[in-house]
């Protein structure tokens, strides 16, 4: 796939470049070079991020960080069975349990909020730090949310962290969240509170906790430059008038995404599913918490 001349490869985190030192020079290069791209189309294109970590995968499966950045494309395009492999592989590179959430929201993914839930119980989760405890957290509740256990889902949110009135990162998506499980319980009037405490922790706009609390409170949004309004006005003002043809602009492109033909290309032991993994299970898009 093509690259922009402007990326160079050294864009890249320092450990994963220190990762990719295990490859020939050039090699790691291309690697590195796919894996800005992937870095970069990972929020706005996904599908386009996830053929060039296909590419980076080719190239270098055998890296820790190559099977993580391709985990996440996977994960990103609802590719969940894909993602779990490549986490796993991952993890066991690594040793690290950082990726144990995600993990579990894959198995969310797949139909399986039971196997996320045992996650939540497992060793790997007090190695993680606070951020990775409260995404534990966060995807715990949408697996209890997924099995219609809305009282549990609030409880599980309930933490120290929730109640702190410090701002973190997570910390509106935690208050949205908690908010989003007190409405499944029919706990509206004390959800309000909570979406009103979202908005006030989301700076940077990573929910859509006001849109929520103004449904609550019943305002409607219009939109000030709505053209039919604007045309109606028009018409109420001024005497009519012939009307002028207007060129019709339509958008007459078409979009087509080609089957790919994915290289098999993991090594066997990099496809440990239990044994009841269902090759065909549906990779529906979890509940996000």
């Amino acid at each position: 796939m093509p690259i922009p001349d402007d990326v160079t490869g050294f864009e890249i985190d320092a450990d994963v470049r220190q990762d990719l030192k295990s490859l020939p020079k050039t090699l790691a290069d291309d690697v590195a070079r796919n894996l800005v791209m992937v870095a970069r189309l990972l929020d706005s294109e996904p599908e386009e991020a996830y053929n060039y970590s296909r590419v980076a995968l080719r190239l270098a499966s055998r890296v820790a960080s190559v099977r993580e950045a391709a985990g996440f494309a996977s994960y990103m395009t609802q590719r969940y069975a894909e993602a779990l492999t490549e986490f796993r592989a991952a993890k066991r590179m690594t040793g690290r349990a950082d990726l144990w959430p995600v993990m579990a929201d894959c198995e969310r993914g797949l139909g399986r909020p039971e196997r996320a839930l045992a996650m939540a119980g497992e060793p790997e989760v007090k190695q993680l730090d606070k951020a990775g405890q409260v995404e534990m957290r966060l995807v715990a509740a949408g697996a209890r949310a997924d099995l219609e256990q809305f009282d549990a889902a609030v409880v599980t949110l309930q933490s120290p962290e929730l109640a702190s009135s410090a701002i973190h990162p997570w910390t509106a998506r935690l208050r949205y969240a908690y908010a989003d499980a007190l409405i499944a319980a029919g706990r509206a009037d004390e959800a309000r509170e909570w979406f009103v405490k979202a908005v006030e922790a989301d700076s940077d706009g990573s929910t859509n906790a006001s849109e929520r609390l103004a449904e609550i409170d019943g305002v409607e949004f219009t939109d000030a430059l709505d053209e039919d309004a604007e045309d109606e006005g028009q018409e109420s003002e001024e005497p009519a008038r012939k009307p002028i043809a207007k060129d019709e602009i339509g958008d007459d492109r078409m979009i087509f995404e080609d089957e790919e033909d994915v290289e098999e290309f993991y090594d066997d032991d990099d496809l440990e599913i239990d044994e009841d993994y269902d090759e065909n299970a549906s990779e529906e898009q979890p509940k996000k918490a």
